[in-house]
């Protein structure tokens, strides 16, 4: 299990990385790119409500998952229409979704089993998360460029954070197998 969550964690860490330098390097492109799949998103979901729709049986769930449908078509319509206003409606989810991912990971760094340097990380990357949620409520008119540099350069403390924990995982789980025998793991 530790060798499967520590490659998790190295990899997570390399992707979040990467993106974090598109972002930084192509901000116009992210923000882009953030609001077209959004809206090929919408697509698919009312492709599949309308699956959905005509594989029920009874009318009352049909009709339901048609007016679901066409409220995602409705969705990839204004993203594609009014790119400008989707990115500021998506801007402020990742806002929400960064100060709720914040403070969870802040009140994780609390828990008493965890090591004093792990803790410590929680806790920083919580007050990150939480700062970079509050600096998009504060300046929403900033505009969505400003976002994606925020979120790029997230992305690039974030992934490095996750690149050393996976990393320091996998030499705990190295130390532990050189310290009980085989025999004595599989024996557990």
């Amino acid at each position: 299990m530790l060798k499967s969550l520590s490659s998790s964690l190295i990899l997570r860490g390399i992707l979040a990385v990467i993106v974090g330098v598109v972002a930084v390097a192509w901000p116009q492109v992210t923000v882009f790119a953030l609001v077209v799949v959004f809206a090929v998103y919408a697509f698919v979901a009312a492709g599949l409500e309308a699956m959905r729709a005509f594989g029920s049986d009874s009318g009352g769930p049909t009709i339901g998952h048609l007016l679901l449908g066409l409220i995602d078509v409705g969705a990839g319509i204004v993203a594609l229409a009014w790119p400008g206003l989707t990115a500021l409606a998506l801007t402020l989810i990742v806002a929400t979704w960064a100060v709720v991912g914040g403070v969870t990971e802040f009140a994780l760094g609390f828990r008493a089993h965890e090591r004093a340097g792990t803790r410590a990380y929680f806790i920083l990357g919580g007050l990150l998360y939480v700062a970079f949620g509050a600096v998009i409520f504060a300046r929403p008119d900033m505009g969505a460029i400003t976002l994606a540099l925020l979120f790029g350069l997230f992305n690039l403390v974030w992934g490095t954070w996750m690149l050393v924990e996976g990393l320091e995982l996998r030499h705990t789980r190295t130390t532990l197998h050189s310290l009980v025998p085989e025999a004595e793991v599989k024996a557990a």
